[in-house]
């Protein structure tokens, strides 16, 4: 939940939160200030955050690195994208001599984590409009020396296109993950006369429990998914209590700042 508030907060309270502040929503939310110290802490590890000291108050700033992955990540999670039965495709082929093989492992995960599909060992397929994040992570492990980038139509395979996308991505979990966040969030859309804090709790507990989502699902096509595939439905659910509660939550925030 930390990383929720400062991802949608710390850029608009001018990229520093008070250590105390940060406490206080995390309260309102149901956390205590062990909880929070801890979460903090990890932040500071991963280099989004570090301590500063702002008129004798005690907080932390936000980062070169922590701005840009928060920059990256608003595009994902704020504007879920779908392709079209006519978009484009970037297939990213690589070859990485055994000496290397650590940061092949490395670069499966990172492509996994952006809604790669697995079409063979070194062969991957993403929608097209994910190119630019491809050849991110390929400089970023100085491994785009080792690696093709080609733009196509639409795949040609054999069998039904369903069978085929289902081999190259998990569907059956990228759908249980849109399931339970429908599940989890349903009720939030239209919530009586919600007070500031009301909108708070709801907005964050939603983008918290969407903000996975958009990175793992690519965004597939009609033709590659079954007839009641559920991410339209949640997509559109987030984006209804975004335009519900955001304005109400930020509003909250400042307000116990």
């Amino acid at each position: 939940m930390v990383r929720t508030i400062v991802g949608l907060y710390i850029r608009e309270l001018g990229d520093w939160i008070s250590t105390a502040h940060l406490v206080s929503l995390m309260d309102t939310l149901g956390f205590s200030a062990q909880v929070t110290r801890t979460a903090l802490s990890r932040l500071k590890k991963k280099g989004i955050l570090e301590p500063q000291l702002l008129q004798g108050s005690s907080g932390f700033g936000l980062t070169p690195p922590g701005k840009h992955m928060l920059a990256r990540g608003d595009r994902r999670i704020f504007n879920p994208r779908s392709m079209s039965d006519t978009d484009q495709w970037c297939l990213l082929s690589y070859s990485i001599p055994e000496s290397q093989r650590e940061r092949r492992h490395q670069l499966r995960r990172h492509l996994s984590g952006i809604g790669g599909g697995l079409v063979s060992p070194g062969l991957w397929i993403f929608p097209a409009y994910l190119r630019d994040e491809v050849w991110e992570i390929l400089q970023a492990l100085e491994l785009h020396d080792h690696a093709t980038v080609f733009i196509a139509s639409a795949p040609e395979t054999t069998g039904s296109p369903l069978d085929v996308a289902s081999t190259w991505w998990s569907l059956d979990t990228l759908a249980d993950l849109h399931n339970s966040f429908i599940r989890l969030n349903n009720v939030v859309e239209q919530p009586a006369a919600p007070t500031l804090a009301q909108s708070f709790v709801l907005y964050i507990g939603a983008v918290d429990s969407w903000r996975q989502i958009p990175y793992l699902d690519p965004g597939l096509p009609s033709y590659f998914l079954p007839t009641s595939w559920p991410g339209h439905h949640s997509a559109e659910l987030f984006l209804r209590i975004q335009a519900s509660h955001a304005e109400a939550a930020l509003a909250f925030v400042r307000s116990a700042s």
